[in-house]
């Protein structure tokens, strides 16, 4: 057999913390309060160690953890999002701890634990080589577009990503193919649904409605305009 790693994280209250990992389903395997806190979780095979930060050390707000390369990283989303809408009434979107939303086709997915610890869950077979937006491929609005999508599914920075479709639709709006226009509205009010902004949401929803869209550029767009809708679902108490 080979070398095996065990990610130690740090562990704050780790009652609280044990209990978030519970939830998640993983089975607690270690608990130690004397002479000093520590802690183990286990689920799937992979074991997570927790420990009491080094008196006087600060810990930042969060802190990337580690990485856990998984088989099916959307049934494992769906599980945490069951799981965790179960234990808290909602789904925690905000603040730790929290889960990050999920859209068909990504490849990963974070979880924030209470302390901060960053838990990033990867789909094994993602391409070693991801294009972190900016594809050559792509020009004008396309192109903002997929920055877009790098700074919304894999940075998790909803403000940015705004700001950058907001400022390509001002540059490329007018010359841009109708599709790419309307995928870009849709993606506004995906953002401002996650980013709890009512009013940008309704002002987009109605910018995109004047477009009136056609059939076929409907259907062209049809999963952008389906993302708000699941992430409000998504989002919602009432399941």
């Amino acid at each position: 057999m080979g070398d095996t790693a065990v990610p130690v994280l740090w562990s704050g209250n780790l009652t609280d913390t044990l209990d978030f990992y519970r939830a998640l389903g993983y089975t607690v395997t270690y608990e130690q309060t004397r002479p000093y806190n520590y802690g183990a979780v286990e689920a799937h095979g992979c074991a997570l160690h927790f420990a009491s930060a080094p008196k006087g050390t600060e810990l930042p707000t969060e802190q990337v953890g580690c990485l856990v390369m998984i088989d099916d990283v959307a049934a494992r989303h769906l599980a945490f999002t069951e799981a965790l809408r179960s234990r808290y009434g909602k789904v925690p979107a905000k603040g730790c701890p929290r889960i990050t939303r999920f859209r068909p086709g990504q490849s990963r997915f974070t979880v924030v634990d209470p302390v901060g610890n960053s838990v990033i869950y990867i789909q094994r077979d993602e391409p070693e080589e991801v294009e972190y937006g900016g594809s050559r491929e792509l020009e004008g609005l396309a192109k903002v577009l997929d920055n877009a999508r790098i700074l919304r599914d894999f940075k998790n920075d909803d403000k940015t990503a705004v700001r950058v479709i907001e400022v390509g639709l001002g540059r490329y709006g007018t010359e841009a193919p109708r599709v790419d226009k309307a995928r870009a509205l849709a993606a506004l009010i995906e953002l401002a649904v996650a980013l709890d902004k009512p009013v940008r949401r309704e002002e987009w929803r109605a910018e995109l409605k004047a477009m009136e869209l056609s059939e076929a550029e409907c259907e062209a767009v049809a999963d952008e305009l389906h993302a708000a809708t699941d992430l409000a679902d998504w989002l919602s108490e009432e399941h």
